[in-house]
Formats: structure tokens, sequence, C-alpha cells
């Protein structure tokens, strides 16, 4: 029998200090003095008008005692010294002092209390003061008594934790830029420091976060558990937990296979025959494991701050989620809600960012989706607002440095709908109706208090509408009217639809008079337009030959539609279309070429069948597609095509300029058999640069399919088997008769 590895020891030992910790035997829990945890401290804030709920660890059955302002409180720790009392509702002031006595005694000085938030999310969130504009003059006026902050440790946690790193300070220059990436948080800083301004009481601050996260780490079971679009999360999570009920049928399943391989493996030895292979353990088992997955952040840094008694939480978080479209917002109301659940506040008030315009490269409107999806979550879940920062981004940083006015958008967000101030304007114009008026369109927003105005004073921007028959969207002039702007074309004589900011580059002007823009936007009812008759203007000189959904790809290629007995004429242009959808992201490349062959049977897809074989330059492309990166033009030279049902290697056998031989990219070599792995690649060399590849197409969904270079590894698609991942995809090959 095999030597059971030393790892295979150590995974149980892991598994058995996970057990340990669930059951509550934490070191935590084993202390005999009194204990509070981490975010009770000096200097803290304790939330005022609402009951405060205290807590912390003594000895099994120890009474503890109480004491703040005029309210004293016992209660006897269980079995395990946990202990919890719930304090009346005070109001804001202080400094007071927080005793919990019994066999030991803690004090807490200095203890304000005010409003408390949460600040959460990811790098923009946790982007300090010394790292945002004007870092000097802000630190230096950072004397703030009134406001407190607490920055939480760093931790992920493959189960809840009990406690923290860090401990409260007063705001000061010296604790607001100090630690973790410049300092505190700086959007956290600039709310909390409006809202003191304006409230005249104490504010405090917690700071949780960390940068490059998902959002899916930072949301608790019961949040998955709670939205039906995210039910495989949610069971995800179920499976990596040893308390539930799911974990424990799966591990009594895996136990049994284990049982069975060892009666095996005994027979085996006794008899000296083969021992079957070990049944290894699911993968799936396994409690979170980096910081990325599912509940990792909660564990770590959300749930030991549970139920310390806030007023609501700020968000600035997304930019890891960027593709995931519309689904973003199931994932928000995930989030959301498994913390009011958990805190046991429904009406916690939750405010968050819409992420920044930024150059992400790739399809320019995906960002524009996950606006919406976005957009979609402050609608439909109650007691939330967002703040519109298209205005203050910047197109080459993904960090924005004026957190200044993040934070005081989130201010006056909490302002209005949390504090009841009726004289704030808190947003900025937000999307109502439009209507049609012959050949323009109306649009008419909320939130357009005092008029809407052009921040720069120039014409309005990024506005376009399309044609209910011809066309695709093209910019629109615009124009406001009251609290109304009206578009229009002289390309478009039938608006049927428009659109405002829809692309990750737009940096729009619109706004109300109180300066807060308008956010990204589309209304009405978009024709079914071919998108190769929209987007290619050559596209109506050339007939189609084929058409494949690619789909269907598998050992014999049978298209939807082969035109080849219905063309005559000779031709002296070959056109290849491919479109490539995933969600909502549609991504699409045209290119056409001087023809490299008169046999119409050899364009499509270099079966065997063809006995297509082609590895050569093509002249003349022209080049349309909508994802970022791409060349395109009209009359580009240094285009080649890899045309073959072979075989290949990465070796650059045929000398194409700055082609390598040591990854598959626009220069490898045919090799045997005939029949073998495939390849139907163009490529524009001088920009080292593959346009489209469809490799391996026997493989069906595990076809290789790409529109430009593949980010890592081999930039023509090798290997990647990804044809699955589409939800849509298509070839088109026309040609240009003469």
């Amino acid at each position: 029998m095999p030597a059971m590895k030393s790892t295979s020891f150590a995974h149980i030992g892991k598994m058995l200090a996970v057990t340990l910790t669930l059951a509550g035997l934490s070191p935590a829990g084993a202390r005999a003095e009194i204990r509070l945890p981490g975010v009770f401290g000096s200097h803290m804030v304790l939330q005022q008008d609402l009951p405060l709920t205290i807590w912390g660890w003594a000895q099994p059955e120890e009474t503890v005692t109480v004491q703040f302002l005029t309210e004293s409180k016992q209660v006897k720790a269980n079995d395990r010294g946990e202990w919890r009392v719930t304090l009346a509702p005070v109001d804001a002031g202080g400094p007071h002092t927080l005793t919990v006595s019994g066999s030991s005694a803690v004090k807490f000085e200095d203890v304000m209390v005010g409003e408390v938030w949460l600040c959460s999310g990811q790098s923009n969130m946790e982007m300090g003061v010394a790292a945002c504009k004007d870092a000097e003059k802000e630190i230096a006026a950072a004397d703030h008594p009134g406001i407190r902050l607490l920055k939480v440790g760093k931790k992920w946690a493959p189960v809840p934790q009990q406690d923290i790193s860090g401990g409260w300070r007063p705001c000061s220059p010296k604790s607001v830029a100090e630690g973790g990436w410049g300092g505190f948080s700086a959007a956290a800083y600039y709310f909390g420091r409006e809202l003191h301004r304006q409230l005249d009481v104490p504010v405090g601050l917690i700071d949780s976060s960390w940068g490059g996260t998902v959002i899916q780490t930072w949301t608790p079971p019961e949040g998955f558990a709670a939205v039906p679009a995210l039910k495989a999360d949610y069971e995800r999570v179920q499976l990596g937990d040893p308390r539930t009920p799911l974990h424990q049928q799966r591990l009594e399943q895996v136990l049994k296979e284990t049982e069975r391989w060892l009666e095996a493996a005994r027979k085996a030895l006794n008899d000296r025959g083969l021992v079957p292979p070990m049944p290894t353990y699911p993968g799936e088992l396994q409690p979170p494991s980096d910081v990325q997955h599912a509940t990792a952040l909660y564990n770590g840094m959300i749930h030991p701050l549970c139920p310390f008694t806030l007023r609501g939480a700020i968000w600035y978080q997304g930019e890891s989620n960027l593709g995931e479209g519309r689904h973003y917002t199931e994932r928000m109301k995930a989030l959301i809600g498994g913390w009011r659940q958990l805190w046991g506040l429904d009406e916690l008030r939750f405010y968050f960012v819409q992420i920044a315009p930024f150059n992400y490269g790739g399809n320019p409107e995906t960002e524009a989706l996950f606006w919406e999806a976005q957009r979609a979550a402050a609608e439909e879940i109650p007691n939330t607002g967002m703040v519109v920062i298209n205005d203050i981004s910047n197109l080459r940083d993904i960090h924005p440095n004026n957190k200044q006015d993040v934070g005081r958008r989130l201010a006056l967000w909490a302002l209005a709908k949390t504090y009841g101030r009726t004289n704030v304007v808190y947003s900025g114009p937000v999307y109502k109706a439009m209507s049609i008026e012959d050949d323009r369109i109306r649009v008419t927003f909320d939130h357009a208090d005092g008029g809407l105005a052009s921040r720069d004073g120039q014409p309005l921007t990024w506005f376009e509408i399309i044609d209910a028959e011809e066309g695709g969207f093209v910019k629109a002039e615009a124009r406001i009217d009251g609290a109304s702007v009206i578009v229009s074309s002289p390309e478009v004589k039938k608006p049927v639809a428009v659109r405002f900011a829809w692309s990750m580059l737009a940096e729009p002007n619109l706004m109300n008079a109180e300066g807060l823009p308008a956010g990204a936007f589309r209304a009405g009812n978009v024709p079914v337009r071919d998108p190769l008759v929209m987007n290619v203007p050559e596209a109506r000189q050339y007939q189609l030959v084929y058409d494949l959904d690619l789909g269907k790809l598998g050992e014999t290629i049978s298209y939807d539609a082969d035109r080849r007995a219905g063309i005559t004429r000779s031709f002296d242009r070959i056109a290849y279309f491919v479109e490539l959808t995933s969600g909502e992201d549609a991504r699409y490349l045209y290119v056409s070429m001087d023809a490299f062959t008169d046999d119409l049977g050899k364009i499509g897809v270099p079966t065997v069948a063809s006995q297509a074989s082609f590895q050569q330059n093509v002249a003349n492309m022209n080049v349309f597609s909508n994802v970022q990166g791409i060349v395109t033009g009209t009359g580009l030279a240094d285009g080649n095509i890899e045309f073959w049902p072979h075989n290949y290697a990465a070796t650059n056998a045929a000398k194409v300029p700055q082609a390598s031989s040591n990854v598959y990219d626009f220069g490898d070599q045919i090799a045997d058999p005939v029949a073998g792995y495939g390849s139907m690649q163009v490529h524009n060399h001088a920009a080292k640069q593959t346009l489209f590849a469809i490799n391996h197409w026997r493989a069906g969904q595990g076809a290789d399919l790409g529109i430009g270079n593949k980010p890592k590894d081999n930039p023509d698609w090798t290997f990647s088997s990804n044809a699955g991942s589409y939800s849509a995809k298509r070839l088109r090959v026309l040609v240009r008769c003469k």
C-alpha cells in the first residue's frame, strides 16, 4: 500500500482545528478574565438612539456586570464563557466610561455616543487619505477629536471569527495618515467629516476594506440563501461549512467510499494484488482557502463586528466583479440582505458608489452594463442610495484621487435619507422617461433640482440615438429644456431608443444645478439589427457564402447556410465576420482581404474534406471590431492566415516577422497528422495580433475560440477549450464578386 503523504495529516489537523473553532473551543472562549472583542475600546463611539449590544467572554457561569452612564446590567456567562447584554438607547454626547466587571474588570474611557458607520469594499474604499488629492493639506487639517477611527486588520478566514485586530483612535493628523495604504480610508474619512460638520455629534467610522476583492468574499451565507439567483453559490458555501447538513451528507458519502477502498486495499494486500486508486478528499468540502472565496472576508472582517450597533454602511466596490453585468444586482441583494439579517436591522442604511469610468480595454459597453446593474440595485433594494462619480474619474487610473467629493456625496445621501434633512440635494439627474417627438426624443429626469446644466458650459456629451430602420447608435445633439433633454441627429429620421454615457470611456457633462452628475442609462426599443450590416459599411458589397453557428462545431462541419451554388461570378475579396457573446458582452470582428484562392470550397473551416491548407501573407486587410485593443483600419499590409486541419507546433518555421517559436501565435508550423488539431486563424503580424481564431473544432464545446490575443499563455487561443463559455457564437464567410 502506498504510504500516506504527510500533507494528509496536516489536512486532518487543519480540519480538527476548524472543528474545534466551530464548536466554540477557540482560545478566546477559553480565557478566564473578562474580555470584550476588539470592536470595543477606549475612544470608541457607540450608536445614539438605538439599543446598545455589549458582549464578550468570562469564566463559564460567571456573573458579569456592565455599567454605562446610569444603567447597570448583570448577566451570567454561558457554559462556554460567552455573555451578552443590551443597554437602553442613549443620547449623543461624551466622553463617558464603560465598565465591565466580574472576577476581573475592563474599563473603557473617553467613550463617545453619536453616529456609527461601517465602511467597506475594495481598493477605492481602502485608499487612504495620504494617497489621495491634496494629501498634505488634508492631513494637517484632520484634527477632529469628535471623529473616531477603527481600522480593522486584514484577515480572511475559513470560518467566522470572534475578534479583530485594531483599535479605536481619535481622528488626528497622525491617526488619519498611519497604517494601510496611505492611512485611514479617504472615502470613509471625508464621509464622516461631512456628517460631523452637519450633525454636530461624534462620528465613529469602522474601516473594513481590502483592495482587489470580489463582493462574494464579503457576503454571509445568509445573504446567498435569500437570493434564488445565487443558489449555486449558497450550495458551495454550505458544502464547505462542516456545520451544515449538506456538508455532512456529502462527507458521509466520502467516508463510505473510503471505507470501500480500505476493504479493497486490505484484500489486495492479502492477495498481493493491485491496490485501486485511493479516493481523494473532495475540494468542494474544503472551507474558503483564499481571500477571494465566498464568505472569506465576511468571516474574518465583518462577522467579528456583529452585532456592534450601527446606523448604516457605505460601500465602494465592483471593479473586481466588472464582467458579471446585471448579475451584480443579485450579488448586492445578497450582501445587503445578509448584513441586515445579521445585525437584525431590516432598515440598515446602505449607500454605495457607482464605480468610475476607466479604460479597462475590451468591449467599451462592459462597464455600462455593470453601471446598469448598480443602478438596478439602488432602485430595487429599499433604503439604499448610489453616488455617481463619472465627473471626477481618471480614465488612466482605476483609483481616482478625488475622494473628498466621493465622501461628501455619500454624506448627502445619509443626511437626506437617514437624518431627514429636507433641504439637501443628494442625487444627480436620474432618468425618468422618454417620449418620441417626430424626429427627436425628449428625455425627462428626476432630481433635476434647480434645472439641468452642462458642467463645462459646452454642448451636452455622450447622448446617442438609433433609427427604427437602419444603422446603429449615432452621436446625438442634445439641448436642455427645463427638466428634460431633447436629443436628435440629422442621421436619424425615426428615433426609437436613446442611451447616455454608454461606454467605459464616458465622462459626460450633464448635471443638475447643484453640480451632481447624471449617470448612465438606456431607454426605448432598440431594433434587432444585424451587427455586420450595422457596423461594417463595406459588407453591403459582399455576398454570403457560409453561415455557421459555432455551437455546432464537431467532427463534421454542417453549415447553417451554404450558398456556393448561387455564386457564379469570380471574386476578388474574401471576408470573415466572427461574433462571440458572453452574457451581455457581445464581441465582433470583421476582416476582409484580397482573395488568397479562387475556390469557394476552401475559404470556410479548413477541414480534411475541404482540402484547404494555407499558411501565407494576405494583402489589403480591412478590419472592424468593437474589441478594445484590436488594430482596425483599411488597407492593412501585414496580414497572414494559418488555415489547416493538421496538428501544428509552436516553431516559427515560416519565419513570420516577430512571431515566437516558444508559444502558439501567428507563426506556427504545420505537422502531421492531417486529421489533427486544426487551425483557422487570421493575424496582423505587424501588430503581433491574432484577429480571430477557431481551433480544434472537432472538440465541439471544447474548441478554442477567440478575438484578439488571448491575455495569457498562447496568443492564438490554442489549448483554450473555451467554446462552451460563450452563450452565442457565429462565423460568416463572404466574398466580393467582380
